[in-house]
C-alpha cells in the first residue's frame, strides 16, 4: 500500500465548502471574521500566524503576545444551497460576511476589524 497515493486520494476526497469562519481569542473574546471559497483555508490562516506573516497585524501582534492555545478557529456556517441553478457564490459569502459583522460586531474592542 502507498501511504502518500492514500493520503492524496483522502485529500482530494474532502468536500471543498464555502462560508465564514472565526479565529477567537478566548483571552480577551476578540474576534476575526473571515470568508472563503474553502473552508480548508483555516489552516493557512493558522499558518500564517505561527509564522508571523498574517496580514491583520493586531491579531498577529496579540496571536504572539498571548500564544496559540488562546486562539480557537471555528466554522460560524457553511454556504447552503450550492446546487441550486443560479447560485452565486461570490454573493452568497458577501451575504454571510454582512450577517456575521452585524451579528458579532468584531470592531474596535470586540474584534480585529
Amino acid at each position: 500500500m502507498d501511504h502518500k497515493k492514500d493520503l492524496k486520494r483522502l485529500y482530494k476526497e474532502i468536500k471543498i465548502e464555502p462560508g465564514i469562519f472565526q479565529i477567537k481569542n478566548i483571552k480577551n473574546e476578540k474576534v476575526f471574521i473571515k470568508i472563503s471559497k474553502n473552508l480548508k483555508t483555516m489552516n493557512g490562516q493558522k499558518f500564517q500566524l505561527e509564522h508571523g506573516s498574517h496580514p491583520n497585524k493586531q491579531l498577529q501582534k496579540e496571536w504572539n503576545q498571548f500564544g496559540k492555545d488562546s486562539f480557537v478557529f471555528e466554522v460560524l456556517e457553511v454556504v447552503k444551497n450550492q446546487n441550486e441553478e443560479f447560485f452565486n457564490e461570490k454573493e452568497e459569502l458577501k451575504k454571510l460576511e454582512e450577517k456575521w459583522l452585524n451579528q458579532l460586531q468584531p470592531f474596535g474592542d470586540r474584534g480585529y476589524h
